[in-house]
């Protein structure tokens, strides 16, 4: 029996086009294949269709999923993931190709190969390919959201995806009691910084929001049209936040798609009587009439990089008395970046200074600095931890610290990389 390997061939000290080769004599399986936004799509390093057997995918973020129909261009590979996570993962790389077309290998045509090559698969079932057995189990980061526990030659290894080990709102967070597990791959997005006590978070947010809108004001959330719309909109809901809340944008589609599937939420109840207290924006007419009375609007891109929530930020930026408050990861030299560090922002047409009020709530659905400590001493066995999915040196310092405190042996590879179980 040769050990099962390792290559990783995207998201290696980067975060984006994630992509992980796990191979055995037998088989080869890719553990998500995602793209990198920026001018143009970049993509991971490429393994010939005919090399690989199987694609398993954690969550729809088009950072995990968006390459993933290059394999359907010609080839019927099945796609293991559960339906929610298809469902979600359609609609953004939709998005994505009517976007960037231009620039892609694949059309809609392969998105709907993939589709039709999917094999469904619910937590904490066990699935065969060759060799190796998989089962997937709750990340908490986004609904559906899932980590890949694969087991072959012998061995034990776990790739968490995103995760997050903290309740929210929306989800249960991760367990990660895995007992004995031989390697770990691990991502570090937020290893240099630890997230606000989420309880205390809520609190400030639903306040702030609320003096806002008692002064007469609209709060504008752009907010990621999965997971953290649907998180705003729930918890402004837990805290009985009487005032109209609109919601715009692919977050009304994404939130439709998690209506069918209360089992991948953790209050499916607060969930639909959320969904059910929204004003649904189903056109301009909605759009305009959502900004005549004070509340808050709540719209994709969670950057500002374009959608709904750049046509409300021009109407609501040039009143004092109005409000801007990011809740998503602001990448430098997004819209919504420039917005926070700078205070402008377009304004009909032109780069103005902003007179609304603008904050930054940090509602990751990652983990934060201290979870992912937490996340590796829960960890059983003495594993071999390799830290991916991290910027700006994060996985490297991750995987340090992880050598220093834990005397785990602990890597951050590079792209290309391989190594042995």
């Amino acid at each position: 029996m040769s050990p099962p390997q390792l290559r990783f061939l995207g998201g290696s000290r980067e975060v984006g086009r994630i992509a992980i080769a796990v191979k055995t004599q037998k088989t080869q399986v890719l553990l998500d294949y995602g793209v990198m936004l920026n001018h143009e799509p970049g993509f991971p390093m490429h393994l010939p269709p005919k090399e690989v057997d199987a694609l398993i995918l954690t969550h729809s973020h088009l950072d995990h999923s968006g390459a993933l129909p290059i394999y359907y261009v010609q080839g019927k590979k099945p796609l293991y993931t559960n339906r929610l996570n298809l469902e979600l993962a359609q609609l953004l790389i939709a998005d994505f190709i009517h976007l960037s077309s231009y620039y892609l290998p694949f059309e809609y045509l392969e998105l709907k190969t993939m589709v039709r090559n999917n094999k469904h698969l619910e937590f904490g079932v066990e699935e065969k390919i060759g060799d190796m057995k998989f089962q997937l189990l709750n990340a908490g980061h986004i609904p559906g959201s899932a980590q890949i526990l694969i087991e072959a030659e012998g061995k034990r290894i776990l790739y968490t995806g995103d995760f997050n080990i903290v309740e929210t709102r929306l989800l249960g967070g991760a367990k990660m009691d895995y007992n004995d597990l031989d390697a770990v791959i691990m991502e570090s997005t937020y290893a240099d910084e630890d997230h606000t006590e989420r309880q205390e978070l809520e609190k400030n947010f639903v306040t702030e929001v609320t003096d806002v809108v008692e002064r007469g004001g609209t709060v504008l959330v752009p907010a990621f049209g999965v997971g953290r719309s649907q998180e705003i909109a729930c918890v402004l809901a837990a805290h009985h936040f009487e005032y109209p809340v609109t919601i715009d944008g692919m977050a009304r589609e994404a939130s439709k798609l998690m209506m069918n599937y209360p089992q991948y939420l953790r209050d499916h109840k607060l969930f639909m009587t959320t969904m059910h207290s929204l004003d649904w924006v189903e056109g301009w007419r909605d759009r305009r009439n959502a900004l005549k009375s004070p509340g808050v609007i709540i719209s994709p891109a969670g950057m500002l990089k374009g959608g709904p929530a750049m046509f409300y930020t021009s109407k609501l930026g040039k009143k004092a008395h109005n409000a801007i408050f990011l809740v998503s990861y602001q990448i430098p030299g997004t819209p919504g970046k420039e917005l926070l560090e700078k205070g402008i922002c377009v304004i009909d047409g032109k780069m103005r200074k902003v007179k609304a009020r603008v904050k930054h709530f940090d509602f990751s659905s990652h983990c934060g600095a201290g979870e992912l400590k937490e996340a590796v001493k829960r960890l059983g066995g003495k594993p071999k931890i390799f830290v991916v999915h991290g910027a700006e040196g994060n996985c490297e310092h991750f995987a340090k610290w992880i050598k220093s405190d834990l005397g785990l042996e602990a890597v951050a590879p590079r792209t290309g990389d391989m190594f042995e179980v």
